[in-house]
């Protein structure tokens, strides 16, 4: 098994995203086509495979930071906004796109909700890969 960092970041989403493709649990919702990614953009997606990219860039967020929440994902994946003669200003990403990701791959057991941890609030602190998650994502050459 190769480490996920040892491969170029784009060239490893792209092979992650066709491996999650033959995946039944990620399959694209019709709203999908007809939403943008947030409010700093101005047009719906229109890459054909943007699900599934955006699935591997998640899956690898969670690789590499171990405990990711939507809000976290939500400004990562946030951008500026033009607002015309006014200056740009950065708005997150929105969440819907996430939650459904994460909630795919909570079906598929890659992910799972993490345990309480010790001197952080008791809320869900987010999400963590599981044993099959992360032997999948190391399994990617």
């Amino acid at each position: 098994m190769t480490s996920v960092f040892e491969i170029n970041a784009q060239e490893y989403n792209l092979k992650l995203a066709e491996a999650l493709k033959k995946i039944p649990e990620f399959k694209e919702p019709d709203w999908a086509k007809l939403v943008k990614s947030g409010p700093s953009k101005e047009r719906p997606i229109d890459d054909l495979d943007f699900w599934h990219k955006r699935a591997a860039s998640i899956l690898r967020q969670i690789y590499k930071k171990k405990i990711v929440g939507v809000s976290k994902l939500r400004t990562k994946y946030g951008s500026k906004k033009n607002r015309g003669f006014k200056p740009e200003e950065f708005r997150k990403a929105g969440g819907k796109i996430i939650r459904t990701i994460l909630q795919q791959s909570d079906k598929a057991g890659f992910t799972e909700i993490a345990k309480d941890i010790r001197d952080v609030r008791s809320k869900k602190p987010g999400r963590q890969l599981t044993k099959k998650g992360k032997d999948f994502l190391e399994a990617i050459k």
